[in-house]
């Protein structure tokens, strides 16, 4: 019964996402768009489609002094509130958030 209700469920939100995106490397673009103002300070911010192409799953990298001095729970948290619109339509989001190493900010 549950391999039937998934059956019927993920093309549901694969055909969801993919009307609102019509492939993958629109939805990189449009989620670097939204970090990039969301976090003006970050020294880098990769947005890889990781989904094969339809744009239902993203790979976020993200270096920014915004990040200073917080936990990494709370980097993520700043991330995904970031991009809450975009994640209610996506399958999956991987973050990974860094802080400027000394070195790199001057």
């Amino acid at each position: 019964m549950l391999r039937q209700f998934f059956q019927k469920s993920v093309p549901l939100l694969r055909s969801r996402w993919l009307s609102a995106n019509t492939n993958g490397a629109e939805g990189e673009l449009k989620l670097t768009k939204i970090l990039k103002e969301r976090f003006p300070n970050a020294v880098t911010i990769n947005v890889e489609d990781i989904s094969g192409g339809c744009g239902a799953m993203f790979q976020v990298n993200i270096e920014s002094s915004d990040f200073n001095g917080k936990r990494l729970v709370a980097q993520h948290r700043m991330v995904t509130e970031a991009l809450a619109e975009e994640v209610k339509q996506m399958h999956g989001l991987r973050i990974s958030t860094t802080v400027p190493s000394e070195s790199n900010k001057g």
